[in-house]
């Protein structure tokens, strides 16, 4: 609540909404002036030269209507505190506003610019009573202007618990990722030790230079789509150590190239392709990769060839459920994954939103 009561008034916060806050109560000075005048206390000129600067003050006075609305918030105050404070703070005000007018209207007609008022009592009633009223006035925009202010900070906050709900399983999820192909690949190096030492070394090598550059990506929640396809051709390049000549690699980027995708989103991908497509079929085969770009979607085709004949369920694996939850997590329904088998070839296409974005991406 310390915070609510200090903050920056509405109308003082943003340049240019005083002014108009002002200029409205010109209007409340007009009038004022029409009822002195249908009271025939004053004529219209004596009745605009003490109405619109008493308003003008007046105005200022009112602004205090928002501090009492806050220390009181409607969800936490009994209405009948709200009521009589209001009351209290209303008279108090319009009182205040009565001396300030007989001080203003007495040194006026002293000066002669104004005839004294017919019934000063009348003139009183007026402004007392208007006054009263205006500062009531003041007081429900107050409350009106602080409900809507809670509803959107109640909406933002929901937002980011949303965003950071939605951020957390993202992490989560390409969590999942590193640890299943580390396992993979080092069971693949200690097969290699003892039948080629050689070979082992080298894809140790090539799984260290892999492993930097995914932990370069630090935070980076998006990677332009050829910065993705060269982490897929230095997964290639580390089982193509295992497959030899079995394994062929086409990627292109296409027109897709600067587009940005959410990192290591085709490792999974790429990895059931050798895992149940190449290494399935004894000839081998080439896992293809390609990108396209249309006006509002980025595509990308993965395409390897797999053995007809091999027992149904080996096939998407964890791989494409991982991969189908960081899309859902990520666009919501804006993306989809289709996967199907035509011919001998196995193929995945990734349909996303396109995003243009300038520069990798990263949180926080």
């Amino acid at each position: 609540r310390d915070h609510e009561l200090t903050a920056m008034h509405p109308v003082l916060a943003p340049k240019g909404r005083l002014a108009l806050y002002l200029g409205s109560w010109l209007f409340v000075g007009g009038l004022l002036a029409g009822l002195f005048v249908a009271q025939r206390e004053l004529g219209w000129i004596g009745s605009l030269v003490v109405a619109l600067p008493l308003s003008t003050v007046y105005a200022f006075v009112c602004l205090s209507a928002w501090y009492v609305a806050r220390s009181m918030p409607l969800s936490s105050t009994t209405g009948l505190r709200v009521l009589a404070t209001a009351l209290a703070a209303a008279v108090v005000s319009g009182t205040l506003w009565l001396g300030a007018t007989r001080v203003w209207v007495e040194q006026l007609t002293s000066r002669g610019w104004v005839s004294a008022p017919v019934r000063a009592s009348g003139l009183d009633t007026i402004v007392l009573g208007f006054g009263v009223l205006l500062y009531l006035l003041s007081l429900a925009v107050s409350y009106l202007i602080g409900t809507f202010d809670a509803a959107r900070q109640a909406e933002r906050r929901a937002l980011e618990v949303q965003v950071l709900a939605r951020e957390a399983e993202l992490r989560s999820l390409r969590a999942q990722v590193d640890p299943h192909f580390i396992f993979n690949s080092l069971h693949s190096i200690s097969a290699l030790t003892s039948a080629d030492p050689a070979a082992a070394r080298r894809m140790t090598l090539l799984l260290a230079e892999f492993l930097r550059e995914s932990l370069a990506l630090g935070g980076a929640d998006r990677i332009p789509v050829e910065r993705e396809l060269r982490l897929a051709e230095r997964f290639l390049e580390i089982e193509r150590v295992r497959f030899g000549s079995r394994l062929e690699a086409a990627i292109s980027p296409g027109n897709a190239a600067g587009c940005f995708v959410p990192p290591l989103l085709l490792q999974p991908i790429v990895e059931n392709a050798i895992t149940h497509g190449v290494a399935q079929v004894l000839e081998g085969g080439t896992v293809e990769v390609s990108a396209a770009r249309s006006d509002a979607t980025l595509s990308i085709v993965v395409e390897n060839p797999c053995d007809p004949q091999r027992p149904r369920g080996t096939g998407a694996g964890v791989g494409l459920s991982n991969v189908r939850a960081r899309l859902r997590a990520a666009y919501g329904g804006e993306a989809r994954l289709q996967a199907a088998e035509k011919e001998g070839r196995w193929r995945v296409e990734l349909t996303l939103p396109l995003d243009k974005g300038q520069g990798t991406r990263n949180k926080g």
